[in-house]
């Protein structure tokens, strides 16, 4: 049986550098950084102040006042999405066999803060169980999905694929696969997080992830370069529309791109630490491509996960020189979390979107903040350094990794009739 092609039909985000996805794209193209000091809680007593935050974002612009009061924001920022992208997509919803169209999302953490607020508030009462009868609807990973069915009324494949930071890619990887065996027609996919919280910086402050560079936060997240102290949380969401190719021509779809193929791996390695010698990143890009059906030489340029740690950055780098070899220096290569901050489980929908529209515009977005690069980092990589370049992309490939040693990679080509 022929395999049913998949292609990119809808796109939308809210980010730390633009609340829809013509302003996210603009930003990534102008090289913007979205750090600035916290405002959502006092982080004047902790070590990391500063994160990539949704700006001037109000719910009741989008959500009902009382229905947006029972959902954590990681929900709210997955309904806006998610709506953007329907919108963007053209799809008549009405005329849609609903029993064909899925939701498969992606979340790390799910409803941080609203775990925090009522812990708290338990911790602080007196000891007599008070808890909102929403608690638990709020916070669990799989309700973006749920609400987002349930608004439009589709009644496909729907659940919340939970890998930490590798998450919304494997869950736009699963919708590639379930639309391809024909179990569904389309399938809004990607992801959100809403992490920035008390319970996140510490948590993160505890491991010694975050940068700590509270005097600069805008050039705080610098991968690549010698003086990187960690990641920059970031939060927001991310979604596409995918839907099955001849479903998506049949009704004069505009597209994005075809979503070739995608690959999963394990490091096998560490909780948290990356395999020293790429392993597990260079096995995820050779799944990938044999997935895709896509040579090496093929390909123009690669999203690095790039997270701006001191290990990350090295280990993929050289992993990326070990698959593609000589070929690696054609490359583009960047990391838009210097931009955008890491936003966890929704890190992989908005680089997949940062990977498509470069496609479309042949405009590669700088990794920014970049003053002295890593001399452990291949001198011969184009890293795409402090300034988008033109290119005429044809392949583009996103790299998402998760603590845990989850890794997932997703390969977008322009559209070939």
């Amino acid at each position: 049986m022929k395999q049913r092609r998949v292609v990119v039909t809808g796109l939308g985000a809210l980010t730390p550098i633009g609340n829809n996805l013509q302003d996210y794209w603009e930003g990534l193209k102008k090289g913007v950084s979205g750090a600035a000091p916290i405002t959502h809680f006092d982080a004047s007593k902790f070590k990391t102040q500063f994160a990539c935050e949704v700006k001037n974002f109000n719910v009741n612009d989008f959500i009902d006042r009382k229905e947006a009061r029972r959902l954590d924001k990681f929900s709210q920022y997955a309904m806006v999405a998610s709506d953007e992208a329907l919108v963007d997509s053209k799809l008549d919803i009405e005329s849609l066999d609903k029993d064909r169209v899925g939701v498969i999302w992606g979340a790390g953490i799910g409803g941080l803060e609203t775990f925090q607020q009522e812990v708290t508030n338990f911790a602080n009462g007196d000891g007599t169980p008070k808890f909102n009868p929403f608690f638990i609807p709020k916070m669990i990973a799989d309700i973006a999905p749920g609400l987002i069915s349930i608004k439009y009324g589709f009644r496909g494949p729907n659940f919340t694929t939970v890998s930490a930071c590798a998450s919304s890619a494997n869950a736009m990887i699963d919708a590639l696969n379930y639309i391809r065996l024909g179990y569904a027609d389309v399938i809004v996919s990607g992801g959100s997080e809403a992490a920035v919280t008390g319970a996140g910086i510490g948590g993160f402050n505890a491991m010694h992830a975050l940068s700590t560079r509270n005097d600069s936060p805008e050039t705080a997240s610098r991968p690549f370069d010698a003086d990187r102290d960690g990641f920059v949380l970031g939060e927001g969401a991310g979604a596409l529309i995918l839907e099955e190719y001849e479903h998506a021509k049949a009704r004069g779809a505009k597209i994005y791109a075809e979503l070739a193929g995608g690959g999963l791996s394990a490091d096998a390695h560490h909780m948290t630490a990356p395999h020293p010698e790429g392993l597990g990143a260079k096995n995820v890009m050779i799944n990938c491509l044999r997935d895709s059906g896509v040579s090496i030489d093929e390909v123009d340029a690669i999203n690095m996960h790039g997270t701006s740690t001191p290990l990350g950055d090295v280990a993929e780098s050289k992993a990326i020189v070990d698959v593609f070899g000589e070929h690696a220096y054609k490359l583009n290569i960047n990391s838009t979390k210097s931009m955008t901050g890491h936003l966890l489980g929704a890190a992989g929908a908005i680089e997949a979107i940062a990977s498509i529209l470069p496609l479309v515009e042949g405009i590669i977005p700088p990794t920014i903040n970049n003053q002295t690069r890593d001399e452990k980092i291949d001198s011969k990589l184009n890293l795409t350094l402090n300034k988008a370049q033109n290119r005429d992309v044809r392949i583009a490939m996103s790299n998402t990794f998760g603590f845990g040693g989850h890794n997932a990679c997703v390969l977008f080509k322009k559209i070939e009739e």
